[in-house]
């Protein structure tokens, strides 16, 4: 293709970024929007195969609809006519990939390396929370630019968790050394699975090696049945005990043993970097049936505040009905104070009676009409009324 000749009728190819089994990565220029992007070119060898184009579209189908500030923006995606090549057009990420970090600096130092990991849990949750399971997690696909913004890129072989696998029954897709417990046994990933991947990334940031050196996913699988990787902060003096947790758990063995979601992870991750220990869940966790109304998680120091939002029940026990009405009895000086109260309302009573009998008797005289004999009979009838109607009211 010539400098001059547009790929897509739009797209002016300028140099490669990189080339993966599937697809080559190439660096080029918009010219109706004016900016420079990504285009993904699926391999020409694969062109023929109408399984690897049928994933190539479900890449750009599922991740197209992914718009988050930890996840690369989809552009475009089609074929183009002159060659027949299928394309996808991305974001374009100036800056570098957490394998070529890796490899100029070796091991990140347990700030750096959260800030990076988290980034990528917030990208992942919104993925998941879409139902997109990333399924290549890897550090040549956690993308840095040059602000410090850590972006997911290559979905090419992600799925949507609601649609059936497109792949050969039995078939393993991502890189061998990221692979869950799960996958190596041939079963579906899922969420966990990224998580699990996630966790071999972190890792690798924080000691500059991988939990389990293999050559082959036979060996990879009975080292991860074998048992966990030596701790993290074995490996490095710079790794606390409590971050090295939050790492260990997301490499459980068992999905129940990893966390519930990303946003869980992003909690731990953080809180170990301050020192927090949050160990595994206990396993009365996951005792309950799998329900909306049972899920229940353990409260540890660490993603507290998500655990209360995941639990639908309030913490308080419930009470019964008697025991939410019964009133305690008042104590001693709450009575006295009441018969002070009363005793001075009966004086003012009193008085307002008094008062009221002299303008009477000033009005009787007046009129020459006498009205004190009836008056002062009445007033001890009022008195003990009022007396009467008080105590009722104040018992």
């Amino acid at each position: 293709m010539t400098t001059e000749q547009l790929f897509a009728d739009r797209y002016k190819l300028e140099r490669r970024l990189g080339v993966g089994g599937m697809a080559t990565v190439q660096l080029a220029f918009d010219t109706k929007l004016e900016r420079y992007v990504a285009v993904k070119l699926l391999a020409e060898h694969l062109a023929e195969d109408a399984a690897f184009v049928s994933r190539f579209r479900r890449e750009a189908l599922a991740a197209a609809r992914l718009v988050h500030p930890n996840i690369v923006q989809v552009f475009d995606f089609g074929s183009d006519r002159a060659s027949g090549r299928n394309f996808i057009v991305m974001e374009y990420v100036d800056g570098q990939s957490c394998a070529e970090i890796l490899r100029d600096r070796g091991p990140l130092s347990p700030r750096t390396a959260v800030d990076i990991l988290t980034q990528a849990c917030r990208g992942l949750d919104y993925a998941h929370r879409n139902g997109v399971v990333h399924r290549d997690v890897k550090p040549g696909n956690l993308m840095r630019n040059t602000d410090g913004v850590v972006k997911l890129a290559d979905f090419g072989i992600a799925k949507a968790a609601e649609q059936s696998d497109i792949t050969k029954v039995g078939s393993v897709l991502g890189t061998a050394a990221y692979l869950s417990p799960e996958q190596t046994r041939g079963e579906p990933a899922d969420a966990s699975s990224d998580l699990y991947a996630l966790g071999v990334v972190a890792y690798q940031l924080l000691s500059g090696r991988l939990p389990y050196e293999s050559a082959s996913l036979t060996e990879l699988a009975r080292l991860q049945e074998a048992g966990p990787p030596p701790r993290l902060d074995e490996l490095s003096a710079d790794v606390s005990p409590a971050l090295a947790d939050a790492v260990a758990r997301a490499l459980a063995p068992t999905r129940a043993r990893r966390y519930l979601d990303a946003g869980e992870m992003e909690d731990a991750l953080h809180d170990g970097l301050q020192g927090i220990a949050s160990g595994p869940p206990t396993d009365a966790t996951f005792a309950l049936p799998a329900t909306d109304a049972t899920r229940v998680v353990a409260p540890t120091a660490t993603g507290a505040a998500r655990a209360r939002r995941l639990q639908p029940i309030a913490e308080e026990p419930r009470r019964l009905p008697q025991q939410r009405r019964a009133n305690p009895p008042a104590p001693p000086e709450r009575k006295t104070g009441l018969r002070i109260f009363v005793s001075l309302l009966v004086a003012i009573a009193i008085a307002g009676a008094a008062f009221g009998i002299y303008k009477a008797v000033e009005s009787a005289t007046t009129r020459s009409v006498k009205l004190e004999p009836v008056s002062n009979q009445q007033v001890p009838d009022a008195v003990q009324s009022l007396k009467q109607l008080i105590g009722e009211n104040t018992k």
